[in-house]
């Protein structure tokens, strides 16, 4: 089993076999803990333009919640590039690894067939860097939407489209969390 935080009510996750999805409704600190997660805690008060943001009362937590759940019981957090959270909470990267043995892999959600470029970044703990699934391609495809719409000839995402997350990036993102069950395993 892996457990999903911070999933959107319409989430992808939820038609997947072995994943408990947390939404709103559901409500992630109500997670028990025990299993590898994959983390989608709201950017918007952690974001470059977080100056600009509205986020709810106590959203902000919900980033230091989920770091604290992924140090604890392994997996990923997901954030975009630019996240202010890797600075407040010096998160290990480039080649670093912090002394939770967690680590940085920057991605490009468009090269696992997002409709939009976007740079994301993945804290990753319960395993290795040599563990990591392959990488997909990277889509050389000239897009024509852009989370902001602000690259020349593309139209800006929706809201769903900005937040949605690919299905060639759940099964990353799985995997990555099966490989942790494993070293898990392989300790006890």
């Amino acid at each position: 089993m892996i457990a999903v935080l911070f999933a959107r009510r319409d989430s992808a996750y939820k038609k997947y076999q072995g994943l408990d999805v947390y939404d709103a409704e559901r409500n992630a600190y109500t997670f028990k803990g025990g299993v590898p997660v994959i983390a989608h805690p709201p950017c918007r008060a952690w974001g470059k333009l977080s100056h600009m943001a509205n986020p709810r009362p106590g959203e902000k937590d919900l980033a230091l919640y989920a770091l604290g759940i992924v140090r604890t019981y392994g997996g990923v957090l997901e954030h975009p590039k630019g996240s202010k959270l890797w600075k407040d909470q010096n998160l290990p990267t480039g080649n670093e690894t912090d002394e939770h043995g967690g680590f940085t892999l920057e991605i490009d959600q468009y090269d696992f067939g997002h409709v939009a470029p976007k740079k994301t970044l993945l804290y990753i703990v319960g395993i290795t860097r040599d563990q990591l699934p392959p990488l997909p391609p990277k889509n050389t495809a000239i897009p024509t939407r852009s989370i902001a719409g602000n690259i020349k000839g593309t139209k800006r995402c929706t809201q769903y489209q900005r937040e949605y997350t690919p299905d060639a990036l759940i099964d990353f993102l799985v995997t990555i969390c099966n490989s942790v069950v494993a070293a898990q395993q392989e300790v006890v």
